[in-house]
């Protein structure tokens, strides 16, 4: 509770502080959290149905994390005084819902501050988006998640009906029924989001800021893999006969994505659709239902968080100087940036899942989940790894290499804080590899 209190808190302060004050307290609140950590599995700080095991104790660390991030990418806001109070406030609403959404021991409760967490980012994209398009991919956002959403309020009232109870502690009743199924996790699915169901995120991406961009890639779409894990355990009858389509799904659709992404010339856009390649592989894991699943689940969800992230970075700061999202005039970077093309490097490889990266271990964890489901996934594995590199060099090789445009001779020097806020997305992603222990103790 004391942490909701601190964010409570901000939110009147947030339109009268130093915009550099609230990213403070957002850094504060998150080395705080870092001391509440706890080595148990079990739940832990239950008060007023809101409490923590490992799985939300690691998303919730993330988000405060990404939240002070997203504030530190966003000086723009600040210097051009595009309404930066206001922005402030969203960002406090927003992670107060993220928190209150991943601390919530009861599904209800998860359910409504799951969907109030749309409301902020709508108004991201809708307040600070760069194009007119933004009001397209505002709606598009908004009607793929409240579509899904209202079939799984009806199937929480269900559940109740039937069970009395709506506490993740006693969810184990079997509910072995296919379309209550389809319900409870097609808004999840949406989230994620799963292939057919993904148009709206390229889209929100393009048009969000930088800030909008880093909390759909870092949290948002974790929210859909959280959701999946807390309710697996319902549907496990009906989970044996029809999970195998959401895997085929999961995975062929990592294939075509990976595609797409070869043929991008939008560098956010290219970022965005590896981002689905990616979840891909998280839903496949968590619809294996075994703890290999769940765990690398996780570890993926937290590693993509942190690169994807980054990438949207390293592209915002490319944008800033060169006013172009273009592949093919964010050419020869590494004659004019050779400073930030070590970042570009370091970011990319994390995204193709190269040592010591976490994205490595959660991948090795989800290989061994999906291929003891089935041998026959190894070859969509294979395919979706291999092309995984081959769309992160793509994307090294096109922003860095080549004949530079001329236009970017206009170049500002790149500040402390940028290589403190590339830095600060990198270190973690690596060193937590080496406590990747902890990470398994809520199996």
């Amino acid at each position: 509770m004391s942490f909701i209190f601190s964010i409570l808190m901000l939110i009147p302060l947030s339109m009268f502080l130093n915009f550099w004050m609230v990213q403070f307290f957002f850094f504060i609140l998150s080395f705080f959290f870092i001391l509440n950590f706890s080595f148990s599995y079990l739940w832990v700080n239950l008060s007023y149905s809101f409490g923590m095991d490992m799985l939300s104790y690691m998303l919730i660390l993330l988000s405060f994390w990404i939240c002070s991030l997203m504030i530190l990418a966003s000086e723009k806001l600040y210097k051009l005084k595009n309404f930066s109070n206001l922005f402030m406030l969203v960002m406090v609403n927003l992670m107060l819902f993220l928190f209150l959404a991943f601390s919530s021991t009861n599904l209800f409760l998860f359910y409504l501050f799951f969907e109030a967490s749309l409301l902020p980012t709508f108004f991201l994209i809708m307040g600070w988006g760069y194009q007119p398009e933004r009001i397209e991919a505002g709606i598009y956002l908004l009607f793929y998640t409240l579509l899904v959403s209202l079939p799984m309020m009806i199937s929480i009232f269900l559940y109740y009906e039937n069970f009395f109870t709506l506490d993740f502690y006693f969810l184990n009743e079997n509910l072995n029924n296919f379309l209550i199924y389809l319900c409870m996790n097609m808004v999840f699915l949406v989230k994620m989001p799963m292939f057919f169901v993904h148009l709206w995120l390229p889209k929100a991406h393009v048009e969000a800021p930088v800030a909008g961009s880093m909390i759909l890639a870092g949290i948002l779409l974790k929210l859909g893999g959280y959701g999946l894990m807390r309710l697996m355990i319902l549907f496990m009858e009906v989970g044996m006969k029809m999970n195998l389509i959401f895997i085929v799904i999961s995975l062929v659709g990592g294939i075509f994505v990976s595609l797409i992404c070869i043929r991008q010339s939008d560098i956010k856009c290219l970022i965005a659709y590896s981002s689905v390649a990616h979840m891909g592989l998280v839903l496949g894991g968590i619809m294996t239902m075994n703890s290999w699943g769940m765990w690398g689940s996780l570890v993926l969800m937290l590693a993509h968080g942190l690169c994807s992230s980054g990438l949207f970075c390293l592209a915002n700061i490319s944008y800033e100087r060169i006013h172009s999202r273009s592949l093919y005039l964010n050419k020869g970077m590494l004659n004019i940036m050779p400073s930030l093309s070590l970042w570009w490097f370091l970011l990319s490889s994390s995204n193709m899942a190269a040592p010591p990266s976490m994205n490595l271990l959660g991948e090795i964890m989800l290989f061994n989940s999906l291929v003891s489901y089935s041998y026959f996934t190894m070859i969509f594995l294979s395919l979706v790894s291999f092309f995984s590199a081959v769309y992160s060099l793509y994307l090294y090789s096109f922003s860095q290499h080549g004949q530079f445009y001329s236009g970017v001779y206009s170049c500002m020097m790149i500040s402390f804080r940028e290589y403190l806020l590339l830095f600060l997305h990198w270190f973690p992603l690596n060193l937590l590899i080496l406590k990747g222990e902890y990470l398994t103790l809520w199996l």
